[in-house]
């Protein structure tokens, strides 16, 4: 198969590649950046263009097979994503994979969760094959606190004291993996979990003995948090996040055995866990 995969060069979509290419796929990856073209993986072919531009969905869907269709958070994120939808559908591409969020019906109303809700639906309605992908918060969001987990000792993500149960990417890309290169999944919607739920206070527990040294908790101070988060990030991802960990912090993001074993099924594997990560990472840090 011929299969695009937008955000290719990102967090989630470079693993996306890996396990395509392992599979012996023909793969094209979409970027806004021409000159990232140089990283991709040997034989890959990089194509430039933005999903918020008519002239990029009108050219990069044609002549593929199958889509692995990520939106980033931004104020466009849900135009692009029906714009994409709609470029699918004209192109009869044969297999999507979209990236939502698991539990977005649940609180429609935060940006980054009710945005999803509408592509997920003009996906399942455009009469293409279409898989939902509806993951946890990422592990490797981690990658992010690199700095104050080594500087000061602190996990600083407000996940709160409920619990989710947060997912490895590399997960994520086996199940876009396999559902676009296998039949039987054109139409379900598959959450995509960790083994375990985890609060801020665990995940901080985690951190510091992979680490071997304490970490402590920043805690749950959302304004706290919105007050320092404003000095580096922008006023509409700061308003967004501090909604959804609100979210997290009342209700949780925790998935039923159920879920994880309709995953384990679908995988072959059980789910990464996030003490491995921490281990991984941790030694990776020193």
């Amino acid at each position: 198969m011929n299969i695009l995969v937008t955000g290719g060069t990102g967090m989630v979509g470079s693993q996306v590649v890996r396990e395509l290419l392992a599979r012996g796929e023909q793969v094209q990856v979409l970027t806004r950046d021409s000159t990232k073209a140089a990283t991709l993986p040997a034989g890959v072919k990089a194509v430039t263009g933005d999903l918020s531009k008519v002239e990029t969905v009108n050219r990069v869907f044609k002549g593929v097979d199958g889509v692995f269709l990520i939106n980033t958070v931004s104020p466009t994120e849900v135009y692009e994503g029906l714009l994409s939808a709609c470029a699918i559908r004209e192109a009869k591409v044969k297999r999507v994979v979209y990236v939502s969020v698991q539990h977005a019906d649940g609180a429609p109303w935060l940006p980054h969760f009710g945005g999803k809700l509408g592509v997920e639906q003009a996906l399942l309605k455009s009469g293409v094959p279409s898989t939902i992908l509806r993951p946890n918060n990422f592990y490797q969001n981690d990658y992010w606190f690199k700095d104050v987990l080594l500087q000061h000792g602190i996990y600083p993500q407000p996940l709160g004291d409920v619990g989710l149960h947060r997912v490895d990417v590399r997960d994520i890309a086996e199940a876009a993996a396999v559902a676009l290169t296998t039949s039987g999944h054109e139409g379900q919607t598959y959450d995509i979990v960790g083994p375990e739920a985890h609060t801020g206070e665990s995940t901080a527990q985690a951190w510091s003995r992979g680490l071997g040294r304490p970490v402590a908790y920043g805690g749950n101070d959302l304004e706290a948090w919105e007050k320092q988060s404003l000095q580096y990030m922008p006023d509409w991802a700061v308003y967004d996040f501090k909604h959804m960990y609100a979210f997290f912090q009342a209700k949780g993001l925790k998935a039923s055995p159920e879920t994880i074993e309709r995953q384990t099924r679908l995988l072959g594997h059980v789910p990464r866990s996030f003490g491995a990560f921490v281990s991984e990472t941790a030694a990776q840090w020193r």
